[in-house]
């Protein structure tokens, strides 16, 4: 099977690499990629494409003639990339344009959360600073605020600071059309579990569990994820089945009624409350960096599931096989995030690193940079080549995953593997993987 990825990010180094480690000779894949992340482009033929322009991705597709599109990133399919590729008949992993609105908008996901039954938080959509207030008066302390359009996963703020929060609220509605999610505080742990979708069939992946705050003990403003694991040895067996009966297959089903059916990667983001799973967002994509850790678990070959969901027959394909093995991820991010980042530091030890059975190193924010004097490379004759060295480009640089028998051997090896790469104003959290030793955690 030969596939075109769109997007070039950790989300899309791990779903190569994935798509790579998983081929088989009864399931071979030939990976087409978009160029711009230097171990990405190491896993197929590289592509420099515009993702966000639905034609530019037409062209690439046809051209390669590819069997599958997958689309990585949120915002080529908020754009209707996926609607571009299924117009010209090739089938793509990723929901149409009006299918991504259940990450796209908040309140268009609540709309359909209500219709299709879902618990989820009490809220409020207000598009003036006057409701924004009147709904905190209602909702009380502590005050969580959602932009209702994409914001990379730093959208969110949850704070008992009344100033802090109508700050934030009165920079989302400040957008030409802004509009901002006000909404009851959720208690009790957040599981992210994924969906495989074909419209109407759901197949549920692994959970795993994500640290959104950028300090230890989640302390700092939210990011877009500084690390994650799976398995959870806290959450109950029967979790995984109770989200997919009253969350993930009743909004798949809500979705094909109106229309406007779910073909692709549902990201059911989950706080285990007091009174039972309660929603805290969709989105419509694999989460970053939940996909590492999740995706190294997998046994199975990825593309033919990919295939399934994008043409309607998850029904006919077997279920995914998991490793019993535990798997951890730790983000190295830049000086600065989850504000402006200090990039252009070169990056080493990553070798090393993988040296290390059981680890390996996610591009998500790194990229080439020529280290000769400029003028030796202006002189440069036709036998001249020059030298590169490997530096920060983003605010979340690496992700370093371990995997293990165990969840400590695998937390562990990963941090091993962190201390051994360096780059100028690196920061990470050093307690992912970790959590209450009391925490316990009932499904009604």
């Amino acid at each position: 099977m030969k596939v075109l990825l769109v997007g070039n990010g950790g989300r899309e180094h791990a779903i190569a690499r994935a798509l790579v480690r998983t081929s088989t000779p009864e399931h071979p894949v030939e990976l087409v990629v978009q160029a711009g992340n230097p171990a990405l482009e190491q896993l197929g033929r590289s592509l420099t494409m515009d993702p966000l322009d639905p034609k530019d991705v037409v062209r690439r597709a046809t051209s390669e003639n590819v069997d599958l599109v997958v689309v990585g990133p949120e915002a080529p399919l908020v754009a209707g990339v996926a609607d571009a590729v299924l117009d010209y008949g090739i089938p793509v992993f990723g929901p149409t344009k009006d299918a991504a609105r259940l990450e796209a908008s908040k309140s268009f996901a609540k709309q359909v959360m209500a219709d299709a039954g879902v618990a989820t938080a009490r809220s409020f959509t207000c598009t003036t600073m006057d409701e924004v207030e009147a709904a905190f008066d209602d909702l009380g302390a502590p005050y969580v605020v959602k932009d209702d359009a994409l914001a990379a996963g730093k959208g969110v703020v949850v704070t008992t600071d009344r100033a802090h929060a109508s700050r934030h609220a009165r920079a989302c509605l400040s957008r030409d059309g802004g509009a901002v999610v006000i909404e009851d505080f959720l208690d009790g742990p957040e599981v992210s579990l994924f969906c495989f979708a074909d419209g109407a069939t759901v197949v549920p992946l692994q959970p795993a569990q994500d640290f959104k705050r950028v300090g230890d003990g989640n302390e700092g403003p939210n990011t877009g994820g500084m690390g994650a694991y799976s398995p959870l040895p806290w959450l109950p067996e029967e979790a995984t089945r109770r989200i997919v009966d009253e969350v993930a297959q009743p909004v798949i089903t809500e979705m094909a009624r109106r229309g406007t059916p779910f073909r692709g990667l549902l990201y059911c983001g989950l706080a285990m409350t007091s009174k039972g799973i309660r929603v805290v967002e969709f989105n419509v994509r694999f989460g970053d960096p939940e996909t590492q850790a999740v995706l190294e678990r997998l046994d199975s070959a990825l593309a033919p599931i990919l295939y399934a969901a994008a043409t309607g027959t998850l029904a006919k394909v077997p279920a995914p096989v998991w490793s019993e093995d535990a798997a951890v991820t730790v983000v190295m991010a830049s000086g600065g995030y989850p504000g402006p980042a200090d990039t252009g530091h070169e990056i080493t030890g990553i070798d090393a690193a993988e040296e290390l059975e059981g680890v390996h190193v996610i591009h998500a924010g790194t990229s080439e940079e020529i280290t000769d004097d400029p003028a030796d490379v202006a002189a440069g004759c036709c036998g001249f080549e020059p030298t590169y060295a490997l530096v920060n480009s983003g605010g979340r640089v690496l992700d370093v995953v371990g995997r293990a028998a165990t969840l400590d051997e695998a937390r562990a090896l990963a941090y091993r593997a962190v201390d051994l790469i360096h780059f100028d104003g690196e920061h990470h959290r050093s307690d992912i993987a970790t959590w209450p030793a009391d925490l316990a955690v009932t499904l009604d």
